[in-house]
């Protein structure tokens, strides 16, 4: 079980740098289009190009920040219980956050497909397909449920303790 969890760490570490190259990507895009309609002149695709960067950025990077407790967290309740009782209220949040993710990367998934079957395309110029976008939901949420499983699988050292 400690490879596993160990390997879907690698694999959340490998998807926060894409996400990281795609949000640099995202803002040399922006800030070369500053200074390109600075200079008078006129683009149609980046603002839709780093939008599409950033939202895959923000559903790749989710497995990271889960595993590295990047989160917003309340844990007042959690600190005042009893430690017994404080791990069985950990393991539930994980269990939610899991159910949670696979729920929404199959609604995803659902709207991915069905807008690649349409194949439908923004209303812009540049007029990208939607189901790239689309696409980034199910593949990220689906990580951060795989992320959620080995949370739950991952040995905790006060585990001994108990």
């Amino acid at each position: 079980m400690i490879r596993f969890v160990r390997a879907v760490d690698r694999l959340s570490d490998a998807c926060a740098a894409l996400a990281s190259v795609m949000l640099l990507l995202a803002a040399l895009v922006i800030c070369w289009n500053v200074i390109y309609r600075a200079m008078g002149a006129s683009t149609y695709w980046e603002i839709e190009f780093s939008v599409y960067m950033m939202v895959a950025a923000l559903f790749l990077g989710s497995p990271y920040c889960l595993r590295t407790n990047g989160h917003v967290a309340v844990d007042l309740l959690a600190h005042w219980m009893p430690q017994r009782f404080s791990r069985t209220l950990g393991v539930c949040v994980l269990v939610v956050g899991l159910a949670v993710c696979i729920y929404l990367a199959i609604l995803g998934g659902v709207l991915t497909v069905e807008s690649f079957e349409r194949g439908e395309r923004t209303e812009s110029t540049w007029a990208p397909y939607k189901w790239p976008l689309f696409l980034a939901m199910p593949v990220g949420l689906g990580l951060t449920a795989l992320q959620y499983v080995a949370e739950l699988a991952r040995p905790r050292p006060d585990a001994e303790d108990a």
